[in-house]
């Protein structure tokens, strides 16, 4: 075995290149010709003085052989990668399924080349399922371009990170490859990037084709949209990029510039159109737009039901759905609050909460009111203005301790001055009390601070666990409207789960497409997983996506070389048997339990 270089002359451009393949002698008859084993390719770096030490290794490990000698551990790499795409291309014709025995000497047994194979079997079924793989065809997608965009998806629900991460997980710890038939080991990352941008580029085609599949396939009902934003920050200035803008971060992270990402679910949790925005954009802003990017998808006489929380629930916002005669439920933006026990309905009630609804109708706006009262609510906000208040009262009780001890503030001014500090300082708490100061006219200074408990009338202040949903639904009774609104938890499970779960923060690209590349990369995985998640939940498991993945990480595929006792090497390659929890989740989803086929590769004896 030995490497050829082999010059090729370039046919428009004029000059040469030169290609390396790996190459034996082998003799036939009389004659001995040279067998091409592997082509290498132009992008071949050995130097010529490593050649031999690389080929002896190659063929050290096709026979299952140690090597004698401590070699540099890239060139064992590089031929460990070798040797397993010679095995490949040298694969028995024979039936793998049928009865092989051999007289093996049961010391030289070994397993090489673990390739993870359980989260990317489960998430490329869901991938197929969505028929995404055809779609990618159908949008002009080369087959090289449809595994790199496979491998972007896959590899961004079952190793969460960044586009030049994936490319690494591919290479050397997943066993994607395998299950589509595409060497991954010898894409470029420029080509994992440039798939991302062709996704991109395709994304309202993407966004209908799964919007309608996951409606025909899981019989989803259009009748609810849940709308919000939600942004994440960048590593780095991105000086050039016009979506890096500062503004209020949800991770709290306000020394970084921030993007927008707006998302409308159904009322399955799917996600419909997403959006990419400025990191300041203000959040009411966007609605409109969005609504009529979603309505260019479905039936233009279906109005479903917006449901939105305060912050995007603004007047002009409900004065516009109200114009294009979308009903709507959101939560109120009102100071005012109410709530007769007596007149209230039981929604939920168990051990940890009840909530109790009270229905009224606005006689001046024609709206209906609901007004919801939780007592696990009540009971956190209770302890939010305990903590505040006795705080407050405690810096109110040391000042007036003070009035009496040498050395302390006394000045009546300097007292009232003090005051008003400290009503600063716990503001939330200061609003339900009056405070008063009586001076002695004698000697100008304060004699005592009194302080009175008031709180503010129809506020959560007098109302703790209580707040007001509106809606334009008049004929829903209270049930359905609470729970309808409490829909708006799966939308910011999916926030938690796309940043936490999915890799969405930070994002590292510094140019704005590629910035909107990655979060679409990310939602399209998040299809993947909920596809998952939801058929999961009807056979009975509710895990959540790490523990699934977690669960199915060790489901590996594993090579296993012996030497026979005629001196043959064979290489079987298969996946090990999973264990009971992955055998679970494969039952559930009508997965066979050994993803890719059984490899059996002879390698003659020297």
């Amino acid at each position: 075995m030995y490497i050829r270089k082999t010059q090729i002359q370039k046919k428009k451009a004029g000059g040469f290149y030169y290609t390396y393949r790996i190459v034996e002698s082998q003799r036939i008859g009389a004659k001995v010709s040279q067998r091409t084993l592997l082509n290498l390719g132009a992008d071949f770096s050995f130097s010529e003085e490593q050649w031999p030490i690389l080929t002896k290794r190659i063929e050290e490990v096709l026979h299952g052989q140690h090597s004698l000698v401590e070699i540099d551990s890239d060139i064992d790499k590089w031929a460990n990668r070798y040797a397993a795409r010679i095995i490949a291309r040298q694969q028995d014709e024979s039936d793998c399924s049928g009865v092989d025995y051999r007289e093996i000497n049961v010391d030289s047994l070994e397993m090489s080349r673990p390739r993870s194979i359980g989260c990317e079997h489960v998430t490329l079924e869901a991938l197929r399922l969505l028929e995404l793989d055809t779609t990618l065809d159908k949008l002009g997608f080369t087959g090289p371009q449809a595994a790199l965009a496979i491998g972007t998806l896959v590899g961004r629900a079952c190793h969460p990170a960044s586009e030049r991460e994936t490319h690494r997980w591919l290479q050397e710890q997943s066993g994607l490859g395998e299950l589509v038939g595409h060497n991954f080991e010898e894409a470029s990352l420029y080509k994992m990037y440039q798939v991302s941008d062709h996704l991109l580029k395709k994304k309202t085609a993407i966004e209908n084709h799964l919007y309608q599949k996951e409606r025909d396939l899981f019989s989803l009902q259009e009748t609810i949209t849940l709308y919000d934003l939600t942004n994440t920050y960048f590593e780095g200035q991105c000086p050039s990029n016009n979506l890096a803008k500062r503004g209020h971060s949800k991770e709290k992270r306000s020394d970084c510039r921030l993007v927008t990402l707006a998302l409308v679910l159904d009322g399955s949790g799917f996600p419909k159109p997403s959006h990419v925005f400025e990191g300041n954009v203000s959040e009411p802003s966007t609605l409109a737009e969005m609504i009529q990017e979603l309505q260019s998808t479905i039936a233009p006489l279906l109005k479903p039901t917006v449901v939105m929380d305060a912050g995007i629930a603004t007047q002009d916002n409900i004065a516009w759905l109200k114009e294009h005669f979308y009903p709507y439920l959101v939560v109120s933006r009102k100071k005012h609050r109410e709530f007769d026990d007596s007149e209230s309905t039981i929604v939920k009630q168990d051990a940890e909460c009840t909530v109790k609804v009270q229905k009224v109708i606005d006689e001046e706006s024609g709206e209906t009111l609901l007004y919801c009262h939780s007592s696990q609510r009540e009971k956190k906000e209770r302890a939010i203005g305990n903590r505040f208040s006795t705080r407050f009262e405690d810096a109110l009780q040391h000042l007036n301790n003070g009035l009496s001890i040498k050395g302390r503030l006394k000045k009546y001014d300097k007292v009232v001055e003090k005051i008003g500090r400290i009503k600063q300082q716990f503001s939330k708490a200061a609003k339900l009390y009056t405070v008063s100061v009586e001076k002695d006219d004698k000697s100008g200074n304060a004699a005592k601070v009194t302080w009175h408990r008031k709180p503010a009338p129809d506020t959560t202040d007098t109302y703790p666990g209580v707040y007001c949903l509106r809606t334009s639904h008049a004929d829903w009774d209270e049930a359905t409207l609470w729970k309808t609104y409490t829909m708006l938890t799966d939308l910011e499970a999916v926030f938690r789960s796309l940043k936490s779960e999915l890799g969405l923060c930070p994002v590292h690209h510094q140019i704005a497409d590629r910035v909107s590349g990655h979060l679409f990369i990310t939602l399209l995985a998040y299809h993947l997983v909920h596809t998952i998640r939801y058929r999961l939940s009807h056979a009975g498991i509710h895990d959540s996506w790490t523990t699934l993945r977690n669960t199915l990480l060790p489901h590996n595929r594993v090579t296993v070389s012996m030497q026979c006792k005629n001196g043959d090497t064979v290489h079987v390659r298969k996946s090990v048997r999973p264990d009971s929890e992955q055998h679970k989740i494969y039952s559930a989803l009508g997965l066979k339990n050994h993803p890719g086929n059984v490899e059996k590769t002879t390698i003659a004896a020297k």
